[in-house]
């Protein structure tokens, strides 16, 4: 047995206080020879040792409660078949498992995986409940319910093995009360096994006070018992693909390819990493300072003008599902730019920027008034400059999709006042400098985004750039470039895959000087670059996402040996094109959920916790606090029994009437 709150049990000693208070109590009645009493000592030596015995019980009891009491509040953990089989036998249970990749960490010093401890001790709690409970399991990737004949085939199941997925609890939860709403059953328990990782559980979703509500209009009475798989795991490390943009200079096809390398630990290392491109591998040795890594390579296509696939591999360890991640290209294809401009002169000169392009590549663009743009879509669009009022009402909202799907928007200021907002931002007011004043960049983001250095290692020179008008931004949107003094050049908000950016200055002469120099034009080409990522999204999917995958359509395996696009990772032929399906790349996330958190998300609801740090699955414990406060009580009240004085019965010589009343209790006589 363990505690979860062992510093109580620096309380123990205090057990030793009611023979503490006994003996001093003692103290009190020092014993005085009396000749007479030697009369009385005879007579009263049976009850003396009556009483005696029914001291040394009252103290016993009164010991026992003590003892009850402080083990109560360190908050006991039992294992084993104690800490599940405390309460009777339910109808219905429901075992909600997580399949998702963070599940396949191999606890430390062993080869079993945390689901896989997960499934044993699942199995072994629920074999004295096989025949008196119907048992369900509901697994995190297809959240839909299987019966169990016995509890030995939750190892077996297609349902219960490994994937690539990560998990919804919220979603979790409504498939168990949606099945909970359907099968009347009079008493009922969810069974949930996880390792608790934040990206999962989203404490903060609100789709948790709806189940709360839901969970508390059940008709039939629901327990929870939450079985925490937890502890230490060896050496882990992840790969994860952060981006992939194909370019093609005189004649020439490049990939550049952007991924995370994340590790558990700090130390410096230098690791294998193999690049497979076509099924041609490549290994590069990578130094990795610290925990984590965005390592860039570069990758040549020569003369291939198709599309072909690829994969970024780091060395086998405590997690082999998150060692891989997958990506596929497509020929090069016409990056197209739309221009939204009431002022003619502007738009000329975005489309003159947005039309240059290096050899080999296809650029276009068009000049459109805001009238105009409304009645579009942007299908075709990887870049959208708008010069113009804020958009609102349907055209927002196709703006908002263009940006979700990957697309770049990028607001450029008016000078005029304007109410609107997208993306939580806005413009605010129109400064000018003072006569022979400049409003000077002093800060930029030179790491990634439009305003990184060059592949060379060179800074654009935003310092050098005169700017005599500006317009605020208001918002509270990150700043990728910042004035002297205050205020913000640049700033960038995440809108789903793509990225929403304003810009306080127009490249006119009686604005800034933004355009003469260096600048807007590669800023512009790295927007466009960005944007061409939309084109290439829709063939990079996440495995478990049930609405990416088309079941009208074949899915065959092309590499990765996967049969399931929904459940494993892999290159997959959709159609007439390729498509690579990677893992969440949350699960490659450390944060867990707290116990007090978990709590929250379903207040309301009583929840059993179980440990399971280990791989032995008789470990398994869980909270038995209300046995001690149980085993209290009856001590209190076994005590109050004993310390009742005796009854005796007393006749009336004149009447005969019996009456019965309470002696005082035999005290000892010491001669």
């Amino acid at each position: 047995m363990t505690f979860l709150q062992p510093e109580i049990l620096w309380a123990l000693p205090l057990v030793l206080l009611p023979v503490i208070i006994h003996l001093i109590n003692r103290l009190r009645h020092r014993p005085q020879p009396w000749a007479a009493m030697r009369f009385l000592v005879a007579a009263t030596q049976s009850s003396t040792s009556q009483a005696k015995l029914r001291q040394w019980l009252i103290l016993l009891f009164r010991t026992l409660a003590v003892l009850m009491l402080i083990l109560f509040l360190g908050r006991p953990l039992a294992g084993g078949w104690l800490g599940w089989s405390v309460n009777s036998a339910p109808d219905a249970i429901i075992i909600l498992l997580d399949r998702s990749v963070s599940m396949e960490s191999k606890i430390a010093g062993s080869t079993t995986t945390r689901r896989e401890q997960a499934l044993s001790s699942l199995a072994k709690a629920a074999e004295p409940f096989a025949g008196r409970s119907h048992l369900v399991v509901i697994d995190s990737a297809l959240r839909r319910a299987q019966p169990l004949a016995r509890p030995s085939d939750l190892r077996e199941l297609p349902s219960t093995a490994a994937t690539d997925t990560a998990a919804d609890f919220p979603a979790l939860f409504q498939a168990a009360l949606t099945w909970l709403e359907e099968n009347q059953t009079a008493t009922a328990e969810l069974w949930i096994a996880s390792d608790l990782q934040r990206t999962n559980w989203k404490p903060d979703d609100e789709r948790w006070q709806p189940l709360q509500a839901q969970l508390a209009a059940l008709q039939q009475r629901v327990r929870l018992r939450v079985l925490a798989v937890g502890g230490d795991s060896d050496a882990d490390t992840s790969v994860t693909l952060q981006d992939i943009l194909r370019t093609d200079r005189e004649g020439r096809a490049e990939l550049l390819l952007s991924v995370d390398i994340q590790r558990t630990g700090n130390q410096a290392a230098t690791m294998p990493v193999t690049v497979n491109l076509n099924g041609t591998p490549a290994q590069y040795d990578v130094a990795v300072e610290g925990g984590n890594l965005r390592w860039r390579q570069r990758l040549d296509l020569g003369t291939l003008r198709g599309s072909g696939w690829g994969f970024v591999e780091v060395p086998a360890d405590a997690n082999l599902r998150n060692n891989r991640t997958w990506f596929v290209y497509g020929p090069p294809a016409k990056l197209r730019t739309t221009i939204v401009t009431e002022d003619t002169r502007v738009g000329r000169w975005l489309e003159a920027v947005a039309s240059a392009a290096p050899p080999g590549t296809q650029r276009e663009a068009r000049v459109l008034s805001p009238a105009d743009a409304a009645g579009l879509t942007f299908d075709g669009d990887v870049l959208i400059l708008w010069q113009a009022a804020l958009p609102a009402s349907d055209v927002a909202t196709k703006l908002d999709a263009f940006v979700q799907s990957g697309g770049v928007l990028a607001f450029l200021p008016t000078g005029k006042a304007d109410a609107g907002q997208f993306a939580s931002q806005g413009w605010g007011v129109l400064e000018k400098a003072e006569e022979g004043q400049t409003y000077r960049v002093d800060r930029w983001e030179e790491k990634e985004g439009p305003l990184a250095k060059t592949e060379e290692g060179f800074s654009l020179p935003l310092n050098l750039a005169a700017i005599t008008q500006r317009q605020r931004i208001n918002g509270t949107a990150p700043a990728l470039a910042t004035f002297a003094g205050s205020g913000s050049l640049l700033t960038r908000q995440t809108l789903g895959r793509g990225h929403v950016y304003f810009l306080a200055s127009l490249p006119m002469r009686e604005w800034s000087t933004l355009g003469n120099g260096p600048v807007l034009v590669p800023v512009v080409q790295r927007l466009l670059q960005s944007g061409s990522r939309r084109l290439t999204q829709a063939s990079l999917m996440q495995c478990g996402d049930l609405s990416a995958v088309d079941q009208s359509l074949p899915w065959p395996s092309v590499e990765g040996g996967g049969t399931n696009p929904q459940l494993e990772t892999g290159i997959y032929r959709a159609g007439e094109r390729l498509a690579a399906l990677n893992r969440a790349s949350g699960e490659d996330a450390a944060d867990t959920a707290t116990r007090e958190e978990v709590n929250n998300a379903l207040a309301g609801v009583g929840l059993q916790w179980f440990e399971e740090t280990g791989q032995n699955g008789d470990r398994m414990q869980g909270e038995v606090w209300r046995l001690f406060v149980m085993a209290m009580l009856v001590f209190l009240l076994v005590e109050s029994f004993l310390v009742l004085p005796a009854k005796a019965t007393q006749v009336d010589t004149m009447t005969g009437k019996r009456t019965v009343r309470r002696e005082p209790e035999a005290t000892e006589v010491t001669k």
